[in-house]
């Protein structure tokens, strides 16, 4: 059992909410940011503690004060499918930064960013503009987490996600990695490894589902 305290932007996410049934089992306190207060109840039956903070509007300093005395910082926060082009920006890209931001102030060091395939590569002149946007929005977030000498950082890059029953099973490698699906669950549960594996600090992993246990492939890292 271990005791950290990890605060999760988008808190009420579907990665969010396995990572943090994840976290609670093995003893950990979460903290999810949720933006809908009417999300309180599900996060807090899951076994998180809420905090309600729109990070499209909030100050930094806001954001640190609920990051006090975490071991640890997520951001699993996405505007998702039906967000538009702008909030691509203010959600994948800004709300990213301001994460990271307020970790820096709270002295928070340990910072996982969840990403996507895609992400860091040319996007084709002729590809949807919504897709556009959201790529554009998450290399910039990766860029800025990259150029962070006081975080000790991990990019997740997870490829197609489904809502399938977890298999455990994962390939988890430097880009470049073939295009693939994972389940969410198998991210998470990837992610509360990463957490806690020094040797994934300052790097950018791709993740599809695979051959190897979650256990050896975050160990091979």
């Amino acid at each position: 059992m271990t005791d950290r305290r990890v605060v999760i932007a988008g808190g009420h996410g579907k990665i969010a909410q396995h990572l943090i049934q994840i976290l609670t089992a093995q003893g950990d306190r979460a903290v999810a940011l949720i933006r809908n207060p009417e999300h309180t109840n599900a996060v807090t039956a899951l076994g998180a503690l809420p905090e309600v903070v729109d990070l499209e509007s909030a100050s930094v300093d806001d954001v640190a004060a609920l990051l006090h005395d975490a071991d640890a910082a997520v951001f699993a926060a996405g505007a998702g499918p039906s967000g538009g082009i702008e909030r691509k920006d203010t959600v994948d890209r800004a709300a990213s930064v301001l994460l990271a931001d307020a970790a820096e102030k709270a002295g928070v060091t340990r910072f996982v960013q969840i990403s996507s395939f895609g992400a860091g590569e040319a996007v084709d002149d002729d590809a949807e503009g919504t897709w556009k946007a959201y790529i554009s929005a998450k290399t910039a977030a990766e860029e800025d987490l990259k150029g962070r000498t006081a975080l000790e950082w991990t990019i997740l890059r997870p490829g197609g996600l489904t809502d399938d029953e977890p298999t455990g099973r994962v390939t988890l490698s430097a880009p470049p990695l073939d295009r693939g699906t994972v389940p969410r669950a198998d991210v998470a549960a990837v992610i509360a490894a990463l957490i806690e594996t020094p040797s994934a600090v300052g790097k950018t992993l791709m993740l599809t589902s695979g051959k190897a246990s979650i256990e050896d492939a975050v160990a091979g890292v």
